[in-house]
This record gives C-alpha cells, structure tokens and sequence, in this order.
C-alpha cells in the first residue's frame, strides 16, 4: 500500500470482489484467511458495507453481495453506453446495418446501446433495453463465446439468422480483457446472411469499445 491509498477502503472492495465470485456466501472466518487479516477487522469490514446495503448476511452468518450493489450498477450502464457510441457509429455507417453494445444482466443479454445508419432506406429497428436469452442471436452467443465456449465461432466473431427477428440476421464478437464487464459488440440487418467481412468489421469495432472501457 502507497501512502496516497486507504488501506481499510482496499479491504472493502476486496471483500466485495470475493463475494462478488461466490454464489453461496462466505463467513467471517473464510474471509479472514482469504484476505490475511483478523477476524476483527472483517466484521468491521463487515458492518461497515452493511450499513450501506452492500453486503447482507444471512441467519447462518454467511455474507453476500447486497442490493445496493444493483444500485451502483445502474449507474455504470450510461458510462458504458457513452464509452461505446463513437464505434458503434463508425459501425453502423460503414457496414450500414443497425450497431449495437449488449451486456450481461443475470441470465438474459441487455442491449445498452444502439445506434443505426443514417443513410440507409431501411434497417432493422432494435432499441435499448431489448432483452434476450444468452443462448439466442449473435449477441448472446457472443457473450458466451467470450467465456470460452468457442465451438460456434469463426475468426471472432459469430453469425446468426432469425434467432431474434425472422428475416434478420446478426453478426457479433465479445468485449476482450474488459474487467467486470461481460458484453459483446454487433450489427443486425435484414438479409439472408451476414458476409464474413462484415463478422471481421464487428471483431474491429469490439477491440475499439473495450480499448474505450479501460
């Protein structure tokens, strides 16, 4: 620790961050032999985020990420979302299809972002906010390609057609090396297919919006 960082404030985000990786919580004692500290100091820890809905513990004593976490992440989406529109308009007016930023929210992807081109007849209209499983279109299995579920991609990225929307096809790649973030970068327009130049483009603009959020 330098003398321009607070010690105690490191202890609590690491707290945070262990429980963050647990499902089933972790007791006092688990934390303290985590993060090499006393006992003493974790139920100061403890209490402290407590107090401020960041952790809550259950009647066995085990502690868990609380809900005012989700109020925090809120916040992060709008940062997120201005961090990525420079590429994803670059995206959408050269390729010409509607350009999009998706990221994980529990078990569904959320579109974050959306831009479409300005000089095209028609493309597709997808707005922020839509929801869908990971497990369906290009953004979804982008996301799950990005936790090294590879089978199903081709030079980065993945393609899709009538997953979400008949008619329309998408193409999309993950966010790389972007701590606490889960997400990937695409396009959707109405076509048969989506040609495998446009699958490399997507890999560029996802290198550009992860270049962005660190």
């Amino acid at each position: 620790m330098t003398a321009e960082t607070s010690q105690t404030l490191d202890r609590g985000l690491r707290v945070l961050k262990l429980l963050a990786d647990t499902d089933h919580g972790l007791t006092v004692t688990e934390l303290s032999h985590r993060l090499g500290v006393n006992r003493t100091v974790i139920y100061r820890l403890l209490a402290t985020l407590e107090q401020h809905a960041l952790i809550r513990r259950d009647l066995g004593g085990r502690a868990r990420v609380g809900l005012g976490v989700l109020r925090l992440g809120r916040q992060v989406h709008p940062l997120v979302r201005e961090a990525a529109l420079p590429a994803l308009r670059s995206l959408a007016e050269e390729v010409g299809a509607t350009a999009h930023l998706t990221l994980v929210d529990g078990q569904e992807a959320l579109a974050v972002a959306v831009v479409e081109p300005s000089w095209t007849d028609y493309h597709v209209a997808y707005r922020a906010g839509f929801r869908h499983p990971l497990d369906r279109g290009a953004a979804g299995r982008a996301i799950t390609v990005g936790r090294g579920a590879d089978d199903e991609v081709s030079d980065g990225f993945v393609l899709t057609h009538g997953e979400l929307e008949a008619g329309a096809s998408g193409a999309a790649a993950p966010l790389r090396d972007v701590g606490g973030i889960e997400g990937s970068v695409g396009v959707i327009m109405l076509s048969d297919s989506v040609p495998e130049s446009i699958g490399h483009r997507v890999v560029a603009a996802a290198k550009e919006v992860a270049d962005a959020l660190r």
